[in-house]
């Protein structure tokens, strides 16, 4: 079913809104992410220090791009969850049939609450710990003011390729009736294969190179690296513009993967529970 935008737009807000309620959570999950940045920083810190230039980050870079990824884990739902759990909950319930005959697309409907979402963790629990370890004097900032609006395009673009990812788990319902065990193995490979724990240029040569041509790699490398300007420091250069495009293309595919296993998946829909 086709929707107007502003339906949409009003999807989002609502999504941004009903995070916004959760303060004390909010502010605990903020103050968490903030203290696991000095703990790996410093961890970060003793081996680069013991081997410098690392994976081809100096020693702030290094640790930079720990307080980078500490500030997108929320955001880019790295660890999973978002509307995973609401469409799980639902398909315990048998609310997954009402979801199929709101007048809006399903995954639009979702896709949109997801957006309210990240935008809210990105301006709370994304901003605070990277505004902590830049005043600790541990972060250090882009020399050019124009890489801003070009990482928070890849964030975006990362977004949606988390999305797309989480989609399809959550679409497996439909077969499964319950999607908790793939849930807990893409979280593990999205934990390695991402660069959550470690960047992707320290893997070993095969396995890196199949890391950062997965779809993982433009959750937390690709947005990590245009921040530290490991492209140039001129946003708009080739190189940048490639990553953009990786993340673009990724988004495109699962989108379009997420639309196409929908359809299949309602064409016999099984209603667990009430």
């Amino acid at each position: 079913m086709k929707a107007s935008a502003g339906l949409y737009l009003a999807i989002a807000r609502g999504g941004f809104r009903r995070y916004s309620t959760y303060r004390v959570a909010t502010l605990a999950g903020a103050f968490t992410n903030t203290v696991f940045g000095f703990i790996l920083a410093a961890t970060f810190l003793a081996l680069w220090r013991a081997k410098p230039g690392l994976g081809g980050y100096d020693t702030g870079q290094a640790v930079t791009y720990i307080w980078v990824s500490q500030a997108l884990l929320v955001t880019v739902a790295a660890w999973g969850g978002g509307f995973q759990d609401d469409i799980q909950a639902r398909f315990r319930t048998g609310d997954i049939a009402v979801d199929l005959y709101r007048p809006v697309d399903f995954l639009g409907w979702w896709l949109a609450a997801e957006l309210g979402r990240a935008a809210f963790q990105l301006l709370t629990r994304g901003i605070a710990p990277l505004a902590v370890g830049v005043l600790a004097g541990q972060a250090v900032l882009p020399h050019s003011v124009l890489t801003w609006p070009v990482f928070l395009l890849s964030v975006l673009l990362a977004v949606l390729v988390s999305f797309g990812l989480r989609f399809l788990v959550s679409v497996a319902a439909f077969w499964l009736h319950d999607a908790e065990g793939l849930r807990a193995l893409m979280l593990v490979v999205s934990m390695f294969m991402s660069g959550m724990l470690l960047p992707l240029t320290l893997f070993p040569e095969g396995l890196r190179q199949a890391a950062q041509a997965l779809p993982w790699s433009a959750i937390i490398q690709v947005p990590c690296d245009v921040f530290l300007e490991r492209y140039g420091d001129r946003p708009l250069t080739g190189r940048v513009l490639g990553e953009l495009g990786f993340q673009l293309l990724w988004a495109v595919l699962l989108l379009a993967a997420g639309q196409l296993a929908q359809a299949l998946a309602t064409r016999k829909v099984v209603v667990q529970g009430g």
